[in-house]
């Protein structure tokens, strides 16, 4: 992976406060995906939060996202849930799915937030992850459909938003002048031209001292 390392510390923070959280969904919640430093083409950490809608008091116990094609995905590690990455015939992630273990789950009036270390974030907009959220008692939802005009469809497919390609030139490695101020440049382009003129002057005063010297010798 190439630049998702550069997230790995930020992970261990996010897997921390996002393992299993539980508290009250607010009324009308829907699988959705947050992913606050994400980039088109870049790495970033992908956090779904999962509330329980069950009618009958079935717990929540298995979730798959699909992805599309990414170069690789790390899942947060997370007790009492098992986590299985599928790729496809080039090794590109194409989902994950995390089921519970015997007995456990997301009960009624509850939500879990399920993180994952993305790389290789397609180059566009936005990136659309649909997700099919299975109960114990066999319901199954597919949050798969999207938006048409102002209205929300009913199980609508968790969206994100990728913010512009950062840019691979950094200060320092790039034109040096361009990143400095432009008082900064000016003040070593002045100093460049006194250091040229001193030099010159001290050249022209060595061959003035050396005719002298052979002036004297030849008297």
């Amino acid at each position: 992976m190439k630049n998702s390392w550069i997230h790995r510390a930020g992970f261990a923070g996010v897997a921390a406060a996002t393992a299993v959280v539980v508290a009250a969904a607010p009324a009308g919640a829907h699988v959705s995906v947050t992913g606050p430093d994400a980039a088109r083409g870049g790495s970033a950490v992908l956090t779904f939060r999962v509330p329980n809608e069950s009618g009958t008091g079935s717990a929540t116990t298995m979730l798959t996202v699909q992805f599309p094609g990414l170069t690789e995905v790390n899942t947060q590690a997370m007790p009492g849930w098992r986590a299985e990455v599928t790729r496809d015939g080039a090794h590109k992630v194409t989902g994950v799915t995390w089921t519970a273990d015997a007995g456990g789950g997301i009960g009624p009036g509850q939500f879990g937030s399920f993180a994952v270390l993305a790389d290789g974030l397609p180059d566009t907009d936005s990136i659309t992850l649909p997700a099919t959220q299975t109960y114990a008692d066999g319901q199954i939802v597919k949050w798969d459909q999207t938006s048409s005009g102002d209205s929300e469809p009913e199980n609508p497919a968790p969206v994100l938003k990728l913010a512009p390609k950062q840019s691979g030139t950094a200060a320092g490695h790039g034109d040096v002048k361009a990143a400095m101020p432009d008082n900064q440049s000016d003040k070593d382009t002045t100093a460049r031209w006194l250091g040229g003129i001193g030099i010159v002057l001290g050249a022209l005063g060595l061959l003035g001292g050396l005719g002298m010297g052979l002036a004297r010798r030849k008297s």
